[in-house]
Formats: C-alpha cells, sequence, structure tokens
C-alpha cells in the first residue's frame, strides 16, 4: 500500500463499523491533475481504499475519483466540494467473511454517504482495492493516508458494531 510516513494508523482493528471522517483536500498546485490534485485515503482494514482527491466540478464523476472504491468503482454522483472547504465521509462497513478454513464466504460491503448523499449503497467489495493488504479473516486497523498532498482531517470517529 502507498502510505507515507505521514500515515495515521488506528491502534485498534475492527470487523464491522461506522466511521465518520471530515477532510479538507488542499487547492492543487497549478496545473496539476488527476492524481496530483489532494491524493490521500482512508483505508478500511488497511485493504479497502475510499479515494479522497480534489474532484470538485468533475461530471461525471471519475473512476479513482474522490469517493470512489479505489480502482473497483466511481461514487453514483459526484459529492466534492471546491478544495479549501471541508468534506465529511460517513461509511457503514461489514466485513468480508470466512469459514473456519480460511475461505472467503462472503464479500466485505461499504456504505458511503459523502456530504449527505449516499454515493455507495450496501456495495460489494470483491477483492482489497489496489495497494491494500491482502484479505483475510482477521479485523484491521483504519488508516489515513499520507500521498505526499496536505490533506487536513478532523472530527473522526468510529462505533463498531456487533
Amino acid at each position: 500500500m502507498v502510505a507515507g510516513k505521514g500515515s495515521i494508523l488506528t491502534k485498534d482493528a475492527y470487523q464491522d463499523f461506522q466511521l465518520h471522517v471530515e477532510f479538507c483536500v488542499p487547492q492543487p498546485p497549478e496545473g496539476a491533475k488527476d492524481q496530483a490534485r489532494g491524493n490521500s485515503g482512508v483505508y478500511i482494514q488497511r485493504r479497502y481504499e475510499v479515494q479522497i482527491l480534489d474532484s470538485f466540478g468533475q461530471d461525471p464523476p471519475v473512476f479513482n475519483g474522490c469517493g470512489s472504491l479505489y480502482r473497483q468503482r466511481p461514487p453514483d454522483k459526484n459529492m466534492s466540494k471546491k478544495p479549501g472547504e471541508w468534506q465529511t465521509y460517513d461509511i457503514t462497513f461489514r466485513g468480508a467473511r470466512f469459514d473456519g478454513s480460511g475461505k472467503k464466504t462472503e464479500n466485505a460491503r461499504i456504505t458511503l454517504v459523502w456530504n449527505g448523499t449516499k454515493v455507495h449503497d450496501d456495495v460489494e467489495l470483491t477483492n482489497k482495492t489496489g495497494a491494500g493488504k491482502p484479505e483475510g479473516p482477521e479485523p484491521g486497523p483504519i488508516l489515513l493516508q499520507d500521498h505526499g498532498a496536505p490533506v487536513r482531517f478532523r472530527n473522526l470517529w468510529i462505533v463498531p458494531k456487533k
């Protein structure tokens, strides 16, 4: 996984949960395009990335743009605010299920509400995303990715589900 030395990792590991994240992407450097526009992400269990990027004004939503399930699925709608404005992700996650032999029996599932609009509704994650760690039966931590852009985070909370 591409995670710089400034990445933030939770001490605890999580299986099923609700997560609230507020983030702010910076003004991009002049002429910056694609992944050079405030690149970061929320890595769930260090396996599945919800992309953070300046995607303001891009319609339709861009594959691997903000709100994407990285390298798997763009959001249903681009809810990106202008760079410099605070945004929210409210994530409901259910981890993949495995049997006693370690064989996956159910894919992980995710719902993402981005700035108050549901953009992924109980979507199956068929495998890890991008450079995420391999899937497995054990829960994992949450990682806020440092990818070299000065993305800011605030007001994060997580509620584990049983």
